[in-house]
């Protein structure tokens, strides 16, 4: 089975119906609700999709959006180590820098992102979910 690191923009797209982008979003999360792909996501995202929900619904409702997601993924945590090397990268956005440390210490190989020029230091392969569903 195929594992897959998912940054927040995309998680976003999903749970906040983001258009256009909401319909990619939908293939890819449905791939992991069928099983047939792993997707996982940092802590870090839980809380930053939380603030973005809340602009749009009340906390009881972001809270049971975000326990149906959680159904959905694998929440890696953001450690001490991940922190240290993303203070020290050359990564301008900081929360990406989060990000791509995430996968990177959990052993994924495949970051999919929207923000592609954001993870142009990635030691990883930096995927938009349109091509990452076109090969699988």
């Amino acid at each position: 089975m195929k594992k897959i690191f998912v940054d927040t923009d995309i998680c976003l797209d999903l749970l906040s119906g983001r258009k256009p982008f909401n319909t990619v979003a939908e293939k890819l999360f449905s791939l992991a609700d069928t099983r047939k792909i792993k997707i996982y996501v940092s802590s870090l995202s839980f809380s930053n999709i939380d603030y973005v929900l809340q602009s749009q619904y009340k906390v009881i409702d972001s809270r049971t959006i975000l326990a149906k997601f959680k159904r959905l993924v694998n929440v890696l945590a953001v450690d001490d180590k991940i922190i240290e090397l993303a203070i020290s990268s050359d990564f301008k956005d900081f929360e990406d820098s989060i990000q791509h440390f995430t996968a990177v210490e959990n052993s994924l190989k495949i970051l999919l992102t929207r923000n592609l020029k954001d993870y142009e230091k990635s030691a990883i392969q930096i995927m938009n979910p349109e091509t990452f569903l076109m090969g699988v």
